[in-house]
């Protein structure tokens, strides 16, 4: 009966294991098409993303990648790639994704909502691009962020006041873009130097509490 019950005992872990290797898997897949559904998205003429193969278990092997100690992607490295085209929706669905570096490339089109669910990002640099459209108010759903940096591009539309929210804020810069309305100065943004701001032709100085309307010159 003691066979029988250790026999049984080591067909139970067997099954867990499977189990927990098969979620594994299913999750880094989907990091997988997430990140491929990118690649498909941009052009490269340089071949930064020639490893991004759809093929593998899952990412962590391709170049400009890292993963934790779970195979879950927690950083794309991209900045100043030579890289064109659109970001993609299915970003969002990187849920362990600290920082998202696409900085000094020459990328286009609009920030997706769905960044929004990046719950663990930490830093979004998407500076120095040609990016257009509004600044998603699903951003203030980032309570781990700290860095946002989306300077020298072509924004437009007022600073999401849901952004105030973000505690952990330490940068924010969108200079150089074509903001409109007032600068928030509750939250964080007590503390960011007005330079942050400039060169927005529409965005008119701080916000005056009970004063100044939100929508001013929008």
């Amino acid at each position: 009966m003691a066979i029988a019950g250790d026999a049984a005992t080591g067909i139970i872990v067997v099954v867990v294991a499977a189990a927990l290797l098969s979620q594994s898997s299913v999750s880094s897949n989907s990091e997988g098409d997430a990140l491929y559904a990118l690649r498909k998205s941009l052009s490269d003429p340089d071949n930064v993303l020639q490893s991004w193969d759809p093929t593998l278990v899952n990412p962590c092997t391709w170049f400009h990648i890292t993963c934790n100690q779970d195979n879950r992607v927690t950083r794309v490295d991209l900045g100043n790639s030579n890289l064109s085209g659109h970001l993609v929706p299915e970003l969002g669905h990187l849920e362990h994704l600290q920082y998202l570096e696409l900085y000094k490339n020459n990328i286009q089109g609009t920030i997706p909502a769905e960044f929004g669910n990046l719950k663990s990002l930490i830093s979004l640099d998407l500076y120095n691009n040609n990016i257009s459209g509004v600044i998603p108010p699903m951003l203030g759903k980032l309570k781990s962020l700290v860095f946002l940096r989306l300077n020298d591009n072509h924004l437009t539309g007022q600073i999401p006041r849901e952004l105030v929210k973000i505690s952990t804020l330490k940068v924010v810069d969108v200079s150089n873009n074509d903001l409109c309305g007032t600068i928030p100065t509750t939250g964080p943004f007590e503390h960011f130097p007005l330079n942050n701001f400039e060169n927005n032709p529409r965005l008119e100085g701080p916000e005056l509490q009970g004063l100044a309307l939100y929508d001013t010159n929008c």
